[in-house]
């Protein structure tokens, strides 16, 4: 099926030109923004809020980035509806256990697969593939976590993804295992000289290595 120049294709075209797994980055920003919607539009609605609760709110970790949001009074209400449930299990000396998932984890997962599937019916000639082939393949490619994630679908079944980027991608991780090594045979001592010699990049490549193997999940 040939891809379409629509959404998808211009946000991986726009995170293809910075630093990092592209999927990483658009997840992240829009993980962002869906908080901020929600803070702006749907603490007034019904089904939002009981499906909040539901969840216990939102996880710890993007509980946390609530405070650099500025909607002070729609995170009050959201917290007080956690907050009473919190109160009435520990008067009935219960643990507190939600019943949901957090809706920001929920909806990053919804925007991964919409992009997974996206990348993996990428295998035609139009001018829409090449041009996504050109400009995805001058980027860093996906992290570790996220090729997993185009290789097999949440069941566990197989993709069928294009040849072109299995290639990409796995020349891309046996180059850094190379540069890792590199790094780890010239960090012994006496080799202070030749170490000194790499580029920059392969001097700080363990940083490059840890950011490909979790996935950002700001």
């Amino acid at each position: 099926m040939a891809i379409e120049k629509h959404i998808n294709f211009f946000e991986l075209q726009k995170a293809s030109e910075k630093p990092g797994c592209p999927l990483c980055r658009i997840v992240s920003d829009r993980a962002y923004r869906y908080i901020d919607n929600t803070l702006f539009e749907h603490v007034s609605d019904r089904g939002f809020r009981a499906m909040h609760r539901a969840a216990g709110g939102f996880c710890s970790f993007h509980a946390r980035h609530l405070v650099s949001f500025r909607d002070g009074l729609a995170v009050a209400i959201l917290s007080r509806d956690i907050l009473e449930d919190r109160i009435e299990s520990f008067k009935k000396k219960k643990t507190w256990s939600p019943r949901g998932r957090c809706p920001v984890c929920a909806e990053r997962e919804k925007i991964e697969q919409e992009y997974l599937d996206f990348l993996s019916r990428s295998d035609g000639d139009s001018q829409e593939e090449n041009e996504l082939r050109s400009f995805f393949t001058a980027s860093c490619g996906l992290c570790a976590p996220h090729y997993n994630g185009l290789l097999f679908h949440l069941t566990g079944k197989k993709r069928n993804v294009p040849d072109w980027i299995i290639n990409f991608q796995e020349a891309k991780f046996r180059e850094l295992k190379i540069r890792l090594d590199q790094f780890i045979e010239l960090s012994a001592y006496g080799r202070q000289k030749e170490f000194a010699a790499l580029s920059e990049e392969d001097q700080v490549v363990w940083k490059e290595a840890a950011a490909c193997l979790s996935e950002n999940i700001e």
